[in-house]
């Protein structure tokens, strides 16, 4: 299950290690693709999390944050504290792969690769505990409710790093359409920020054949929706990034009936804050001026998510020089971009210094798509890539 990309690199002592137990690791990550938890749900997933760490003698505490796991094990007389995170949750997903494992649970999935970043962070929390090859503090952080925003906030309101204090943070994602394997480096802005909208444009109703008499929403929809993107193209500056996407649009049950009014969800993505801001500012304001150009009203609530997700440039290096001095160099992706996507360990950030990486998932399904898969020939390189950054760090 190994991937060699020079096909001749010797294996070192963690890759053996990890290979060792590697059909072990697979059949935890496909017991877990097959019992996918929601959000905030995540009870089955938590305890087996926990049950495994404490066999392999780690502290263990749970519930942090709702269904957070948080192991701790120490080693040696080194004072530094490194923390690695995991997610945990899956997405309300009909899965249409028709694998063995596939999902038993209708219209949940994990169709992000969550089941294998737990699996690829205990498979190094086995091999480290068995070799206790570092000296000083390590602390696992197995999160729950990342797909909905919840879960690094609350593990964090919870006391997560005066409970468990760490000098460093890390985590990674799976990406697909990148060589399965590849780790992915980006200092500064790695992932968007994304908030959401919802606007609701009011006008009056009535029989279709008669739009003369009435105050038509789908029209005025239909001419904000158009306009949103002028904000893009014309509010922000072109060497600068922003998203905006109408993800849905509601109104009318007939086709010969003009409804009161118009529901229309969005999302906006920014790698800066001072985007966010304009994003936010904008919207509504294009919002009810495109409304009232057709005699409607828009009624918009604007809500702040996830801030971009900002990597250390210090970690960021370490993390790199960690794959460059254990892998060969078809193994990192030469000037990987960052991704428009969002990450709540964005907030994790915000509390102490760390990066979040990226590892190829090769060319599989896009994430969120109920055909995507977790590739299980990443979870040996990314274990070991754990399994080094935690000796080297923790040095």
């Amino acid at each position: 299950m190994n991937i060699h990309i020079d096909g001749a690199r010797p294996q070192d002592d963690a890759e053996r290690g990890i290979l060792a137990f590697i059909e072990e690791s697979i059949a935890i990550r496909r017991d877990l693709h097959r019992h996918p938890e929601l959000s905030l749900k995540e009870k089955r997933t938590a305890a087996l999390i926990a049950r495994y760490l404490l066999s392999f003698g780690y502290e263990v505490t749970e519930g942090v944050g709702g269904h957070g796991v948080v192991a701790t094990l120490k080693r040696g007389h080194g004072e530094k504290r490194l923390g690695i995170r995991a997610d945990i949750d899956a997405l309300p997903i009909t899965e249409e792969t028709g694998l063995a494992y596939a999902s038993d649970t209708p219209g949940v999935m994990h169709a992000c690769g969550h089941d294998g970043h737990t699996t690829i962070l205990l498979a190094a929390a086995r091999y480290l505990a068995e070799t206790s090859s570092f000296s000083g503090t390590l602390t696992l952080i197995f999160q729950p409710a990342e797909e909905i925003g919840a879960g690094a906030r609350a593990m964090i309101k919870d006391r997560l790093f005066e409970r468990f204090p760490v000098d460093a943070v890390f985590g990674l994602h799976n990406w697909p359409g990148v060589e399965a394997g590849q780790f992915g480096f980006v200092e500064g802005p790695a992932m968007a920020s994304v908030d959401k909208a919802k606007v609701r444009i009011v006008g009056r109703g009535g029989h279709g054949a008669a739009p003369h008499e009435t105050v038509d929403p789908v029209l005025a929809s239909a001419s904000f929706v158009t306009a949103l993107q002028s904000i893009v193209s014309r509010n922000v500056d072109p060497r600068e990034m922003a998203v905006l996407t109408v993800g849905s649009i509601h109104g009318g049950t007939a086709s010969n009936v003009i409804p009161e009014s118009v529901e229309l969800q969005i999302t906006a993505r920014a790698f800066s804050p001072v985007v966010r801001d304009r994003l936010e500012e904008r919207l509504p304001a294009l919002a009810k001026a495109q409304a009232e150009s057709f005699g409607a009203k828009a009624e918009v609530a604007y809500a702040r998510g996830f801030p971009p997700v900002i990597n250390h440039a210090v970690q960021t290096a370490f993390a790199q020089d960690v794959a460059r001095r254990h892998f060969p160099p078809g193994q990192i992706a030469e000037s990987f971009q960052p991704r428009t996507a969002s990450e709540d360990f964005a907030f994790m950030l915000q509390e102490r210094p760390g990066s979040y990486l990226f590892v190829g998932n090769g060319d599989s399904a896009p994430l969120h798509s109920p055909h995507y898969d977790f590739n299980d020939t990443i979870i040996a390189p990314a274990a070991r890539f754990w399994v080094r950054l935690a000796e080297d760090y923790l040095s």
